[in-house]
């Protein structure tokens, strides 16, 4: 069975995600901690990973049944089939939401460069460095279609 990305409402990725694991479905919804400062207090929050992103593994068939969750709009689309993803980026993923991994660094990195990010305690996956600034770097994991930013 394919990895499928589905599309939330903006701010309900991890309601849809416990929504979708209650019914039965496997899902990979992976969470960072950040800490977010109010008036009055400071705390820490898990924020997506993914931003308005759920991956979900259903058979073809059974893609329909994530949109009786409320939340749920739509699958995302890659040259007109949906998008999928490899299991080895969803088992990067999960490594993250499982062990609360933290990014460490790597050596060396200039823009354009392919690199694997076991260094960053991602395994097996791989991504090309699309910016460096300063301390922070994007990434674009391929099979995903998405750039991740890292604090090195």
């Amino acid at each position: 069975m394919p990895w499928y990305v589905l599309i939330t409402k903006p701010k309900s990725e991890k309601k849809v995600a416990k929504h979708l694991e209650d019914r039965g479905v496997e899902v990979c919804c992976p969470v960072r901690v950040e800490m977010r400062q109010w008036s009055d207090r400071k705390k820490k929050v898990e924020v997506p990973l993914l931003p308005s992103m759920v991956l979900v593994k259903l058979n073809d068939a059974e893609r329909a049944v994530v949109f009786e969750t409320p939340g749920a709009v739509r699958y995302l689309f890659w040259l007109g089939k949906p998008a999928t993803v490899s299991a080895e980026e969803i088992e990067a993923l999960m490594d993250i939401r499982n062990n609360g991994m933290e990014v460490l660094g790597v050596s060396s990195m200039s823009e354009g460069a392919e690199i694997d990010l076991k260094g960053f305690g991602l395994e097996p996956a791989k991504g090309t460095i699309k910016y460096v600034s300063g301390n922070q770097c994007w990434v674009v994991l391929h099979n995903l279609g998405y750039v991740i930013k890292l604090q090195i």
